[in-house]
This record gives C-alpha cells, structure tokens and sequence, in this order.
C-alpha cells in the first residue's frame, strides 16, 4: 500500500521543479500550437503575446495546485486566459480551437510530468500512484478551466455579434439615407464589412408565416449565400436581419452579371423551406448600393400585397411597373376596374378569360403562339379573346397598353386589386 503523503511530497517536488522551467515550458507549448494549431500563432504581435500569457498562467496555477494540494474545483481560469477565450470570440475563431489548445496543453504537461516522475522515482508502486493522481487532477482542473471558459466565450460571442449587427444595421440606415446626412464611405465599409465601390444586387429574403421554422435568419442567410454561389458572386454578401423572419441583402457581383430569378427557384425548390425572394437589379456604388435595394423592396411590397398566391420569387426586372403601383392600392383598384370593366370580376371565367387575353398580348397578338404557350386549341384561343374584348369598355385598339398592364397588375395581385364577383 502506497502512503498518499509520499505521493504527494513526491508531487510537490515535481511541481516545484518544473515552476523554474514554467517560461521554457511556456515556449514550448506555444510552439506546439504553431505545428497543430498553427492559426493560434500566425496572428497579430498582441493576440500571440496574449496566447503566450494565457499559457504561462495555466501552467502557474496548474503547478500551484500541485504544490499546495488546492482542490481543482475551487480553482478560477487565470486572467489572461478568459481574456483570450473572449479576444478569440471576437475575431470568429471556433471555440474547437481554444478547447483543442487545452486538451493538447494537457497532454504536453502531464508528459513533462511523467518524465519528471521517471527521473525522480524508481519505485514502480509509488510511480503509479503518482501517475494517476496527476491524471485525475490535471483532468479535474483542466475540465473545470475549459467548461468556464467555454462559457466566456459563448457570452463574449452573444454579445459581439448582437452589437456589431446593430452597428451594421444602424449605418446600412445611413448608406440608405433613412438616418439623415451623407454617409462615410470609407467608416461605412469598416462597420458593415462590405466593399460599396462594386456591383451590388441587392434582395429581400422572408419565411412565410404558414411555413414558419427554427432557426429562420440561418435558412434565410443559407439561401442567400446559395444564390450568390449561384450569380457568381465575389466577396461576402452583406446580410441584414430585419426582424426574425426577414432580412436585406446585398450580392456583391462582378460586373455585368445579373441574379436570374431561375437560379433563386431553383436554389429555393432544393431547400423547399417556405423562403420568398425579391431582387433588384445590379447596381453600382453608393447610389447603386440604394437604388438596388430600393427595388428589392419594391418588389416585396407587390409579394406581401399577392399574399400567399404570389411566385416565390419576384425580380424588379419582371415586375417593376407594377410593383410601382402598389403604394396605393385603392387606387390600382380603381384603375383596374376603369381600364378592364366586367373583365376585372373576381371569378373563374374572367380569369381564365384574363389569362388568354395576356398571354395573346404578350406574344404581339399571335394565336398561334398564345395556344403553344397556352397548351390550348388556335380556335380556343380566338374565341376566349374575343369574348374578353366583348367584357373590355373600350375597344383593345384604344388603350392596348393600359389594358396590358392592368391584365398583368391582375396576374400578379389577383383579388387585391379584382372586383368581387
């Protein structure tokens, strides 16, 4: 039977032989961490020379537990090493890394411990008794300094990320003009992280309220990063959150390429997550950076006047005129009712009668090209046109424009803008 005080006399003298070598031991783990962990060290002069403290208190406390016997879990992270674990939340570093730079902090220690153990005792009794003392505290300190400074971490994270997205989200308000006065560009691109001197295309993302899910700002954020995979996109994209179901966005694109609204459908049909999308077109610059995003939400003001009947994605390209005249509702009502008559009714004859005679003005009055897009008989055709025309109030010839856009208006808002059957 091993006495425990030998066993801890033993560890006392360990502990205090390897204090007057806590600076080389200290170099020597740091240098560990530039071979496994080499992004710890390839880091500004004052992240490293953190690193370097951090690691020179763990082992000082680490050794003072030793030597005085001082119970692990009274035992609070030393000063610099919870400055660091909040530093490394502030730069995006995974916490992975920091709980990796323990476990091979640990491993490396207890291997000076154990050669100091070997050079020092030759009773193989005592030996292993020292052995599994060192293992159970060295793992009752190191799991307590870890678990606390995981939590560090997690707080500091929080907390960085909800002020830097009010930051950014408070001066996108000022890139937008929504706060008043000229914006810095040079100060704005420092706070959002986004170059403006480049193409942007700028979107509005949404969930759906019918298809509400967890974690919504991630799907919504995942879709956008699809698309701009998508549009070839170079940079990161500036996501916004609006509120937790929606957010603006902006693509930073090369110049001359466009977000086709193919793309958003189809990356929106792969994750099938009751995402909506409007886009607006390239833009360039500050002015760019607004007016594109301008458009987006143009555009999003058509879908939420649709509601749940409008496509999943709508770009300003197809949609801007009339999404130009959703700011005032009653009156593209109004409008529509004049310019369509009885044609306007909110029923099943005069929609698919509205249908046709779109389809047909949208193909420069071919029936030929309206029944293959229609998938309909010529004849069909000619006769559902010709008894839309007999519901128009004005002959087709007069205001063929007007009723175009009032018949499109219709396509897109249905009974927002209809008159009740």
């Amino acid at each position: 039977m091993v006495d425990e005080e030998v066993v801890s006399e033993r560890i006392r003298q360990i502990a205090a032989t390897l204090a007057g070598r806590a600076d080389e031991l200290t170099g020597e783990l740091v240098q560990l961490y530039a071979t496994d962990l080499p992004q710890l060290v390839n880091d500004d002069e004052r992240m490293v020379s953190l690193l370097s403290a951090s690691v020179y208190q763990n082992i000082e406390t680490a050794l003072q537990i030793f030597r005085h016997g001082i119970d692990p879990a009274t035992v609070e992270p030393p000063a610099a090493a919870v400055e660091y674990a909040r530093r490394l939340a502030q730069r995006g570093t995974p916490v992975f890394d920091l709980i990796l730079a323990y476990d091979l902090g640990q491993a490396a220690m207890l291997d000076f411990g154990f050669q100091e153990c070997t050079r020092l005792v030759d009773d193989a009794a005592l030996l292993g008794a020292i052995m599994r003392k060192l293992l159970r505290v060295a793992y009752e300190f190191i799991t307590r300094v870890v678990r606390q400074l995981v939590g560090v971490y997690q707080d500091e994270r929080d907390r960085w990320l909800l002020n830097r997205s009010a930051a950014r989200a408070a001066k996108v308000l000022d890139l937008l003009g929504e706060n008043g006065g000229p914006p810095d560009v040079d100060a704005a691109e420092a706070v959002i992280g986004y170059r403006l001197r480049g193409t942007h295309v700028g979107l509005i993302v949404w969930h759906t309220a019918e298809a509400f899910a967890e974690d919504v700002l991630s799907v919504l954020e995942s879709v956008a990063g699809a698309v701009f995979e998508r549009a070839g996109g170079q940079g990161r994209p500036l996501f916004v959150p609006r509120d937790e179901a929606g957010a603006w966005v902006w693509l930073p694109l090369p110049p001359g390429a466009v977000v086709r609204r193919e793309d958003v459908d189809a990356v929106l049909a792969e994750t099938d997550c009751g995402v909506r999308v409007t886009v607006g077109d390239p833009g360039t610059g500050v002015g760019g950076f607004r007016d594109t995003h301008q458009q987006a939400r143009r555009a999003h003001a058509l879908a939420l006047a649709a509601g749940e009947n409008c496509d999943r994605v709508l770009t300003f390209r197809e949609v801007g005129t009339v999404a130009l005249m959703t700011s005032d509702l009653n009156a593209a009502r109004l409008w529509v009712a004049s310019t369509l008559g009885p044609l306007a009714a909110d029923e099943e004859n005069c929609a698919r009668l509205r249908e046709t005679l779109r389809v047909f003005l949208a193909s420069g009055g071919s029936y030929t090209a309206s029944a293959a897009e229609l998938t309909m008989h010529k004849n069909s055709v000619q006769y559902r046109v010709r008894k839309a025309q007999e519901l128009l109030p004005r002959e087709l010839g007069e205001g063929r424009l007007d009723v175009e856009l009032a018949l499109n208006l219709c396509r897109r808002l249905g009974a927002a803008v209809l008159a009740p059957a």
